[in-house]
């Protein structure tokens, strides 16, 4: 039997990484980092080892990789799933705002990948995953900043895969729906509330809120993961939910002004 596959998975105290790292740990052929702002050095976690972790410092990235290596002596795949949703109409977002939610979704999903990349290049290979979502090929309304954070992921990995295939790194994606996690109960609302969009915007946000904690369990993450480290060749992307599946789909079925329509219908906005 060889040596374990070591996997780093960022955001991994509750959700969609919890529920990877837990997973793939309880297979015994995985050795899982997880990491989180508040985690002590060195806590186990149902077999994962936790570390603490701030994606938005290139200090704390690098002190992070600098353990894994210290403990496991390499990394073979890296699983950028930290970050979160920021909820509020694009006039009522200070851009302050709006930088803190690209400092953690998408630069400290950049800050991930150079800090990990020199390793894997070394090892001639490994696997980097970085999670999406749905809203990152489809704007959502009152969520166009967390939009936006993921579309930018979006291009960074599909630019990086196309850099690294000759080192042989695989990249993907994955495009989660809705899902129940405790993302709904950590988004953050913009600061600057403005009575013009009070009513929508909060009616919007209740809709989204409910469809997630009604969606699917996050042990379908854990096993799309698994799946994507085991392929010999995986793909750039894959869609997780039946969300994720059709919406996209629809888009390019249906004329934009119907698909605009139903999307407001959606989130009862056609008023």
């Amino acid at each position: 039997m060889g040596e374990p596959t070591v996997v780093l998975i960022t955001g991994a105290s509750s959700g969609f990484g919890e529920a990877a790292a837990r997973f793939l740990a309880a297979r015994g052929t995985y050795r899982v980092f997880g990491t989180s702002r508040r985690a002590a050095a060195g806590d186990l976690r149902d077999g994962v080892t936790m570390l603490p972790l701030d994606v938005r410092s290139d200090a704390s990235v690098a002190a992070c990789v600098d353990e894994v290596l210290r403990r496991a002596g390499r990394i073979d795949a890296l699983v950028n799933n930290a970050g979160y949703a920021l909820a509020g109409a694009v006039e009522e977002t200070a851009i302050d705002e709006a930088k803190a939610q690209f400092e953690t979704n998408f630069f400290g999903t950049a800050r991930m990948v150079r800090a990990v990349l020199p390793l894997l290049r070394e090892q001639g290979g490994g696997r980097i995953v970085n999670v999406s979502s749905l809203a990152g090929l489809v704007g959502v309304p009152f969520h166009a900043h967390y939009s936006a954070s993921k579309f930018a992921v979006e291009g960074l990995t599909e630019g990086l895969r196309q850099e690294v295939r000759r080192f042989g790194i695989h990249v993907s994606l994955i495009e989660p729906g809705d899902f129940k996690t405790a993302a709904t109960a950590a988004r953050r609302r913009a600061a600057g509330g403005l009575a013009a969009y009070a009513a929508t915007r909060d009616r919007a946000i209740d809709i989204m809120a409910r469809a997630e904690q009604s969606g699917p369990d996050p042990i379908r993450f854990a096993r799309l993961l698994l799946r994507i480290l085991a392929a010999r060749r995986p793909r750039l992307r894959y869609r997780l939910g039946t969300d994720a599946v059709w919406v996209p789909r629809a888009r390019r079925l249906i004329p934009e002004s119907v698909f605009e329509w139903l999307i407001r219908g959606n989130y009862e906005m056609n008023e």
